[in-house]
């Protein structure tokens, strides 16, 4: 019987032995992920000002990319303060077709999609308001979400956060950024400061 435990274990340790010296099964090769494409985030149309959309109306002929003055649209001049020494109309405005926004490659989006063009410098933001933490957004939390866009609460021209207020577009109501300084409300008061 020892006889035969110890040929057993012989024949074990052997066994081992051959399978530690031998290399690991190969592992199939990792198939890369498809990248999928990047999905667009349902958000409501932007807060235009009244009379100012389509922007076409008045641009056909427009076509100076030179850096001025503007004749017109001193509203947006007087508040512009974003990054105010470097940025020019047609750094987010396309000169062809005023209806549209331009990224940096050239590529032109609708203005429902300009968290494609605040994304392009504010990627930090970008990231978080798609994951819901910045911004506001409504809807289900499995299911379909709304999504405000960057223009609902920043005035692009002036993006400081100021405050909102709501509005109607095509009646439903909504929020739009307001010139106002945010005035913070007063502290709570304390329970020994309230009289019975």
């Amino acid at each position: 019987m020892r006889r035969r435990t110890l040929r057993l274990a012989v024949a074990l340790a052997a066994l081992v032995a051959a399978r530690a010296g031998a290399s690991p099964p190969a592992r199939p090769a990792a198939v890369p992920a498809e990248k999928k494409p990047e999905v667009l985030i349902e958000a409501r149309p932007p807060p235009f000002s009244d009379g100012i959309f389509p922007c076409m109306e008045c641009h056909a002929d427009q076509k100076d990319p030179t850096r001025r003055e503007l004749g017109f649209h001193e509203e947006q001049q007087s508040i512009f303060d974003h990054d105010a020494e470097h940025r020019w109309c047609l750094d987010c405005h396309d000169l062809q077709n005023r209806d549209v926004l331009r990224l940096a490659s050239g590529a032109t989006v609708p203005f429902t999609e300009s968290y494609r063009l605040c994304g392009q410098c504010h990627g930090d933001k970008y990231r978080d308001w798609r994951l819901g933490v910045h911004g506001k957004r409504v809807g289900y939390w499995d299911g379909p979400k709304t999504y405000l866009l960057c223009v609902s609460c920043h005035n692009p021209h002036s993006p400081r956060f100021k405050g909102v207020k709501e509005i109607v577009v095509d009646g439903k109501t909504t929020v739009a950024p307001t010139l106002e300084k945010l005035r913070p409300e007063p502290r709570p008061r304390r329970p020994e400061e309230m009289r019975r």
